[in-house]
């Protein structure tokens, strides 16, 4: 994979993950990265989203590179402790499966430095789906 494949973010998520990337030091490379996504999506409003983006606080399933499917939540850092269900944006699957539709793939640094394959195979939830505008 070398092409990243294209993606959407809402605006009222564009807006809080904006506030939290300020408050990370400049050079930290999850901020660079979650801001070169961020620099590329395409901005909707959150009536507008389509219903198979994965959006902030979404419940995904999605597969890793060795095949196995994981289901968790995307949510902002503060939100993160959870049981292991919930996944951090700032965390690396968290960052990369930001705005990408199901069936998209994309490889995405992992902390270690290795490439993760990620894979959205599944939105079980999404807020704006559900009519959920204003979590």
């Amino acid at each position: 994979m070398n092409t990243k494949p294209a993606i959407t973010v809402s605006s009222r998520d564009l807006e809080r993950l904006e506030v939290i990337l300020a408050d990370l030091p400049i050079d930290t490379p999850m901020r660079i990265q979650l801001q070169a996504e961020l620099d590329r999506a395409d901005i909707r409003e959150p009536e507008q989203m389509p219903a198979n983006v994965v959006t902030m606080n979404s419940v995904v399933r999605f597969r890793n590179g060795g095949g196995e499917t994981f289901e968790r939540t995307l949510v902002y850092p503060r939100d993160a402790q959870g049981g292991g269900t919930n996944v951090s944006v700032l965390a690396p699957v968290g960052a990369a499966m930001l705005g990408m539709t199901v069936g998209d793939s994309i490889e995405w640094p992992g902390p270690d430095g290795r490439l993760l394959d990620v894979c959205v195979a599944e939105l079980i939830y999404q807020p704006e789906r559900a009519g959920h505008l204003h979590r």
